[in-house]
């Protein structure tokens, strides 16, 4: 279904040399200048027709924890549909130069958990690419272990970067996309978000903590064409699911209909989707992206 309503992506006009991960920094040379618009006004602003936008440069998209698993694709993903795409990742360099080396997407190193280092990350990827147009808030850790047995650290680990960074993330860049009047914020929550999961309450807690987050950041939003949307992925082909013991994997695959993992490629499907300017009147939504494991 999410292949028939591929979108055109619309540009903006602004012209910006970029560098690959090389050490240096792209350089943004602006052009023209947007339209001002009173940041106190309070009316609606409907979505520009897509024929009508100018068609120099692509937005700009930001996805976190984007060098690795579900957010690499979904950062390939973005590319191939025409945005200009940065990368966020926490400390595994290696990973992160390899990612860039064979995608040419620019990284930036930051903790997400750190609203301060969020703020400066934003600002980083902003002198570099542009205003940030696309926020996808994909970083997301675990720490399982049955509540009994849980530490403090565990819980609040979790807690501050999945559903922390969230709102770090989000709160670095409301402020331009509200004077600008467009946003589109992807949150990845996950399956075991809406239906629980034994030894994952910090982790369930967080995912279902970024819906609620959703939802009402979609309210605040809506008249200033700024969405927000999560999206609920169920078992995923990647490296942490490859962690999990044999025996386990294959009870978990026996609870899922479609009998298989997701590609991380079907749900950069869904980021892309959701993204686009034509994607304006769908917000506060829960894309459930489970294979029909859990059907809400």
């Amino acid at each position: 279904m999410l292949g028939a309503l591929a979108v055109t992506i619309a540009a903006r006009p602004r012209l910006i040399d970029i560098k690959t991960h090389d050490g240096t920094r792209p350089i943004v040379n602006p052009v023209g200048s947007q339209p001002k618009v009173d940041p106190e006004a309070s009316r609606p602003c409907p979505a520009q027709p897509m024929s009508e936008r100018p068609s120099i440069v692509p937005r700009v998209a930001l996805v976190t924890g984007g060098t690795a698993g579900i957010g690499a694709a979904i950062c390939e993903a973005l590319l191939a549909a025409g945005y200009r795409v940065a990368a966020n990742y926490a400390s595994r360099h290696a990973v992160a130069d390899a990612f860039a080396t064979r995608t040419g997407i620019p990284v930036f190193s930051w903790d997400v958990a750190d609203l301060e280092a969020c703020a400066a990350g934003v600002a980083r990827v902003q002198a570099a690419l542009g205003p940030i147009d696309v926020v996808v808030n994909n970083a997301g850790i675990t720490r399982d272990a049955m509540l009994h047995k849980m530490t403090a650290s565990q819980w609040r680990e979790v807690i501050d970067v999945d559903l922390g960074g969230c709102f770090n993330m989000c709160r670095s860049v409301m402020e331009g996309m509200r004077e600008r009047r467009f946003g589109r914020i992807v949150n990845i929550s996950s399956v075991n978000g809406l239906s629980g999961q034994v030894g994952q309450t910090n982790y369930a807690a967080a995912k279902a903590g970024m819906i609620g987050f959703t939802k009402s950041l979609a309210l605040e939003g809506a008249a200033r064409n700024i969405t927000a949307n999560a999206i609920a992925p169920g078992y995923t082909d990647t490296a942490m699911v490859g962690a999990v013991r044999p025996d386990v994997l294959e009870q978990i695959l026996k609870s899922v209909p479609a009998g298989r993992l997701a590609a991380p490629s079907e749900i950069a499907r869904g980021v892309v989707f959701l993204a686009a300017d034509d994607a304006g009147f769908i917000n506060g939504i829960t894309l459930s992206m489970n294979g029909g494991k859990y059907l809400s």
